[in-house]
């Protein structure tokens, strides 16, 4: 038993090492504006190349799956 309690701590070792970048990320851009990423539009404000050709994709296949 004692090998999964050495093998859980090593465990929580690595995940802490590998995830201090984001938490270090995170904490800094929020001390310097108070939001994660700066001003930032809300989604579906803007128009963008990609939503549409999305949304053309998505009806193109519901208008195939009507006609079935």
């Amino acid at each position: 038993m004692g090998g999964v309690t050495e093998l859980f701590i090593v465990m929580t070792l690595i995940a802490a090492f590998a995830f201090a970048p984001l938490g270090y990320f995170i904490y800094r851009f929020t001390k310097v504006s108070d939001k994660p990423l700066g001003d930032i539009e809300p989604h579906g404000d803007s128009p963008s190349v990609v939503n549409e050709f999305a949304e053309k994709a998505i009806k193109f296949v519901q208008d195939k799956l009507a006609k079935k």
